[in-house]
């Protein structure tokens, strides 16, 4: 422990500049006594810290003393401090202390370059303690149990090893061996309720390779073209490659791509309402117009 303490101690008078031995007896919950014996055990090391008694006194390190840090060029410094940012992003409290220090070593102030919520706009808290579960769960190789629902709706109790947690297409994936299913298996966040990480360990590794790629998240696709009104510009060029999109004189689009032959697709086109309309497939197109038809009865 004191080695930690001595190395927190050199970047607290960094960042402070001065600092007296009752503030930092308080912070560290040791006696003032064990504050100025770390401060004999600096100056044996080589470091510059000495204390000041008296009215405006207190613990600093000579001025203009720097830690060698020459073993990293400047490129690498910002390259170190971006990656741990991007850590931080997903192990919080864990990479904070390290970036805090790093960047005030590298006399760094603008390291803070990347925010990520991952809970939806609207989510609430419960949201965003969801992703933090997973996180550890991964990293402490614990089981999770959750309440999962399908893509119709069917609840089920599952028990999953979870190994990556993953984005793809807008919505975060976990992916992980399903103790019920007895294989591999996706899971998609939004559809996670009751959520709980359990104290029952495992040993399994993730597979090599990107797991995308893999069978159980493929599925048969379509070519379809779609026409889409203008007033949806904003959706289609997050959704669709540009090289697939085609604006028409009047401000519309038509839209060529691949999309899961499954249910979803249905739900896919019909959430543009009426801002869109599938050309090519003909069947496809005949199927959403029945959807569209049924609808319409409800409020008849």
């Amino acid at each position: 422990m004191q080695i930690n303490r001595l190395l927190e101690m050199v970047y607290i008078l960094f960042e402070k500049k001065k600092i007296t031995a009752s503030e930092l007896a308080d912070y560290f919950e040791v006696s003032q006594r064990t504050i100025y014996r770390d401060v004999e055990s600096l100056s044996a090391a080589g470091i510059p810290v000495y204390a000041e008694k008296g009215k405006g006194g207190g613990i600093r390190l000579l001025d203009n003393y720097v830690i060698k840090k020459s073993l990293l060029s400047e490129k690498e410094q910002v390259n170190l401090l971006a990656s741990l940012q991007g850590m931080n992003v997903l192990n919080g409290p864990e990479v904070d202390p390290v970036l805090r220090k790093l960047a005030t070593l590298f006399e760094k102030k603008d390291a803070d370059w990347i925010e990520v919520d991952f809970s939806h706009w609207g989510g609430d808290s419960d949201e965003r303690e969801k992703f933090n579960v997973l996180k550890n769960a991964i990293l402490e190789k614990n089981r999770i149990a959750f309440d999962y629902f399908s893509a119709t709706g069917e609840k089920t109790g599952r028990t999953i090893e979870p190994l990556k947690l993953l984005f793809k297409g807008q919505s975060w994936y976990v992916y992980g061996f399903c103790l019920s299913k007895e294989a591999l298996r996706f899971f998609k966040v939004s559809r996670i309720r009751q959520l709980r990480q359990l104290s029952e360990a495992f040993s399994r590794t993730l597979p090599e390779g990107p797991v995308f790629e893999k069978p159980e998240i493929s599925a048969s696709q379509i070519r379809l073209i779609l026409r889409i009104d203008a007033s949806m510009a904003f959706r289609i060029y997050d959704e669709f490659d540009p090289a697939a999109i085609t604006k028409n004189q009047d401000g519309s689009f038509v839209v060529a791509s691949r999309l899961p032959e499954d249910g979803w697709v249905y739900g896919y086109i019909l959430s543009y309402g009426d801002a869109a309309e599938v050309l090519e497939p003909q069947w496809l197109r005949e199927a959403i117009k029945k959807k569209l038809e049924d609808g319409l009865k409800k409020y008849l």
